[in-house]
Formats: structure tokens, C-alpha cells, sequence
């Protein structure tokens, strides 16, 4: 492992309407020893109408309000970002921050907790709304997390940073 890895300033930003998602980041800040940011979504998602209304609105690919973010992403080497997937979509949250904040990163990593198995098309998504390519790709099923049997598949996915971060 190279020192640049070491000497980057890593953010982690992730939205969680289940908890699932905030699982995850946890784990990768931990590990990391970086900050994190959860993503606070100013319309309600509780509760079966806030899921009914997560998934139009990620179906229609709506921006919703979200609560001022404390970490500029424009000050970190890496911002690695996380969502759930609703309905075959980035959760607006998230589609939210990376349209209004993309001229800000430097470098990203992308990670996601699903159901279904659409997280190529996610990635992608993410991808183009970033405008970056991401150093590394995460996916995990919410299966997986609710059993907490993600932690092999995030050092995996760190490993697989450190080695594009020395290249």
C-alpha cells in the first residue's frame, strides 16, 4: 500500500432510508479512518407512502430537497458515494448531491445495497451524473447486510481502491 493512499482525504457520502446503506458506509469510513456524511432527504420516506413515493420519484428521476451537506466535497481526494437502489434507480437523494455537487470531485468510488439485480445500470447512472469514472464499485444485496455478510465484499472493494489510488 502506497503512502498517497494514506495521505488522501476520503470522504464518504451514503443515503439510508432502511439503514442498510448506512450499515455499509459505516463499515467502509471505519475502516478507512475518513469522514462520512449521510444524506438527509427533506421529504418524508416512511413508513409504505414514503416507499411508494421513493420509488416514483426515482422512477421519474426527481430531484427532491435535501438538508445542507457539512462536507464540501470539493476539499476530499475521494468522495465514495453510496445509495440504495429503488425501483431500478439511484435513490433521488442521492441523484440529488452527486447533480449538485459533480463539478466538486476529484476522484469516486460508487457503492449500493439492492434487491434487485439492476446495480450495473446504477452504476452507470451515477457514473454519468458524476461525470468521473469511478476507481471502484460496490454492490451488496440487502440479503447480505441484514445478515452482515458484507464485510468480506467491503475490503474487497478497499483493496481494489488502494490498488487504483498507488497506480
Amino acid at each position: 500500500m502506497g503512502e498517497s493512499y494514506k495521505m488522501m482525504k476520503i470522504l464518504v457520502v451514503f443515503y439510508s432510508r432502511s439503514g442498510r446503506t448506512k450499515k455499509v458506509a459505516e463499515a467502509i469510513s471505519k475502516i478507512l479512518k475518513c469522514d462520512k456524511e449521510e444524506i438527509f432527504d427533506i421529504k418524508s420516506r416512511e413508513g409504505i407512502a414514503g416507499f411508494l413515493s421513493a420509488g416514483t420519484d426515482a422512477n421519474l428521476r426527481r430531484l427532491t430537497a435535501i438538508k445542507e451537506i457539512k462536507n464540501n466535497p470539493s476539499l476530499y481526494d475521494l468522495v465514495i458515494i453510496g445509495t440504495p437502489i429503488w425501483s431500478s434507480n439511484i435513490s433521488t437523494p442521492i441523484r440529488t448531491y452527486l447533480t449538485l455537487h459533480k463539478e466538486g470531485f476529484k476522484n469516486v468510488a460508487f457503492f449500493c445495497t439492492r434487491l434487485g439485480s439492476d446495480y450495473k445500470k446504477i452504476f452507470d447512472s451515477m457514473k454519468n451524473l458524476s461525470q468521473k469514472t469511478p476507481l471502484a464499485l460496490l454492490q451488496l444485496t440487502s440479503r447480505e447486510v441484514a445478515r452482515d455478510q458484507y464485510m468480506q465484499k467491503v475490503k474487497e472493494f478497499i483493496k481494489n481502491l488502494k490498488e487504483e489510488i498507488v497506480k
